[in-house]
């Protein structure tokens, strides 16, 4: 290949008269490289060869990703870093850059609210792998409104019990509780959702749970989700991180600790993108304008009632439980906590507590319960011999 330095010779050769092939004789070279070198008038550039990027077997994999609305560029590293991307963040995140101004437009503007004003409330669910069996899981998504800071509690239904449990454990994980709770317009929090007439009418345990934690209340108006677009962001981002990187549980136990373990590793330490600093930092900011949690949490558990049957038993769930004595034949109030703690009321006094067991467990039964009936039943009424001489004079 000519350098410059030949194609100095050649230039000044030619110049001379020389014929173009005994130029290339002196250089050794083909006639017709020293054609095309004239022609050019310089010597040829080197082209350099491109160097591939750690990034391009995952190039594929990231415009599927956007492709399906994927565009936190934190969420797309932690992907292909699991699948053996070794590069650096910054070069996904510059990959990304250029495409979005392909992203859809979404023209709400995001209501920003103050420390400890707001919590935003969510159900959602997907498909997992529970103890090797595929089931539906459902999962709850609460979000504090200025700091972004989130908790997730999955479990098997969005029924009012469960829905109650896990705004508890969200304020537990908080370490208090908002000024107020914005929820969409499930039974378990809305029974009449707000018209233009008229303004939403809420279920009655949940203001009980609201009064119980001191927060107000409030729905968004009907097919307007982006309301509470804080937690429907949250729901994409639970999807489209955790649920992407772990398909796999052992139990709803292990479920739920490896929820609370990404939440602290991982999505407490993000770079929010709207307010441009980490969630931990904010919710530092935010945690002492949360209301102190109260002494007792809220019953959340299954209200029923039963009828106690004549041997001081009352049955649930097939299987039979004791209560005292003094209440045969009274109808008692049970409740059935989510931790499978059985409790009876009567008058709103906690009379008795059990923990379900299978019907193949055997009747569950506290001895002091029947200490009076077994006292009646040993009681044998006296007679005096008056009453057998006159039944034999009979006879």
């Amino acid at each position: 290949m000519l350098n410059k330095e030949n194609f100095a010779v050649i230039k000044a050769l030619s110049k001379r008269g020389v014929y173009q092939k005994d130029i290339a004789a002196e250089l050794g070279v083909h006639p017709k490289t020293v054609s095309r070198a004239l022609k050019r008038g310089a010597a040829p550039e080197k082209k350099r060869k491109k160097k591939g990027s750690k990034l391009d077997p995952f190039k594929e994999k990231i415009d599927r990703l956007l492709a399906e609305k994927v565009w936190n560029a934190q969420v797309i590293f932690r992907l292909i870093e699991a699948e053996g991307y070794s590069g650096s963040y910054s070069l996904v995140r510059a990959y990304i850059q250029p495409k979005r101004s392909l992203r859809p437009s979404r023209a709400t503007v995001r209501f920003e609210t103050e420390p400890g004003q707001q919590l935003q409330h969510d159900w959602a669910e997907i498909v997992i792998l529970l103890a090797g069996e595929e089931i539906k899981v459902h999962f709850q998504v609460n979000v504090l409104g200025y700091s972004r800071r989130f908790h997730v509690w999955a479990c098997a239904c969005e029924d009012a019990e469960h829905t109650y449990e896990g705004l508890q454990r969200s304020f537990v994980y908080f370490g208090g509780t908002p000024a107020e709770v914005l929820v969409d317009n499930q039974k378990a929090t809305v029974l009449t959702p707000r018209s233009t007439k008229s303004n939403p009418v809420f279920n009655p345990r949940f203001l009980d749970m609201a009064a119980h934690y001191g927060f107000a209340v409030k729905a968004c108006r009907p097919y307007r989700a982006r309301t509470k677009g804080k937690t429907e962001r949250m729901v994409d981002y639970v999807k489209q991180n955790f649920f992407q990187r772990y398909r796999r549980f052992e139990s709803w136990a292990h479920l739920n600790q490896q929820v609370e373990h990404w939440l602290q590793t991982e999505a407490d330490q993000r770079i929010h993108g709207t307010v441009k600093e980490r969630v931990a930092e904010r919710f530092m900011r935010e945690q002492p304008h949360l209301q102190p949690l109260p002494s007792t949490s809220y019953e959340s558990g299954y209200w029923e009632t039963r009828k106690v049957a004549w041997d001081a038993y009352i049955d649930v769930r097939g299987n039979r439980y004791s209560v005292p004595g003094h209440l045969v034949n009274q109808v008692v109030k049970i409740r059935i906590r989510l931790d499978g703690e059985l409790r009876i009321f009567t008058q709103d006094k906690l009379v008795a507590r059990h923990l379900l067991q299978e019907a193949s467990q055997g009747w569950q039964t506290i001895p002091a319960h029947h200490a009076d009936l077994w006292q009646k039943t040993m009681k044998v009424e006296s007679r005096g011999l008056e009453a057998y001489e006159e039944a034999a004079t009979w006879n």
